[in-house]
């Protein structure tokens, strides 16, 4: 089987794997949580991607909101609060709001705030391609569409594309289909 082959170094294929995903895994920081508010702190999206609790959800929800909206524009996009590493940017009256958190207990969060503010930037551009400009009525109405496009970005809380055309190929497909079926019944 090929599970049993040998690399040149004499190490079976199978735990060359696993130390390289293990090793790989070991870098890489989880994205805990992410959030879509509008100016006046009312929650449009939420996304989170570790199990936490409903009432430790609007608790915590209700606190980073309040955090991130009384912050002023000279401040930092950055802020810690309880273990996470919260990145955010607001873009017209929409805060795009990204929590992470170390995947190992006990270690220091090295996330890139950067990176997670081009992850926030990518996210808004796709959504501008896909909706026009994005606004607070197209998440509320088209929630299913924007959570689909969220999941083709992010899944279980990695990074997994940014390329806006193969983000948004798959919600284009759904809708030429969805209008097909609406032809069917005319």
């Amino acid at each position: 089987p090929v599970s049993l082959w040998k690399l040149g170094c004499g190490i079976p294929l199978a735990v060359h794997k696993a130390v390289l995903y293990l090793s790989c895994k070991r870098s890489l920081e989880m994205i805990s949580f992410i959030l879509m508010v509008n100016k006046q702190g009312q929650t449009r999206l939420s996304s989170y991607y570790e199990w936490i609790s409903m009432a430790e959800r609007t608790a915590l929800e209700s606190e980073i909101i309040r955090k991130c909206l009384s912050r002023s524009e000279l401040q930092c996009s950055f802020l810690e609060y309880r273990g996470y590493k919260v990145i955010y940017r607001r873009y017209a009256s929409l805060f795009f709001i990204i929590g992470t958190k170390p995947d190992i207990v006990g270690e220091e969060n090295s996330e890139n705030e950067l990176g997670m503010l081009e992850l926030i930037h990518a996210l808004v551009e796709t959504m501008d391609r896909w909706a026009g400009s994005i606004c607070e009525l197209d998440i509320m109405y088209q929630l299913e569409q924007v959570h689909f496009l969220l999941d083709e970005m992010i899944m279980n809380g990695y990074v997994v594309d940014t390329n806006k055309n193969n983000i948004l190929k798959p919600l284009d497909l759904m809708e030429r289909e969805s209008h097909k079926a609406e032809g069917m019944f005319r």
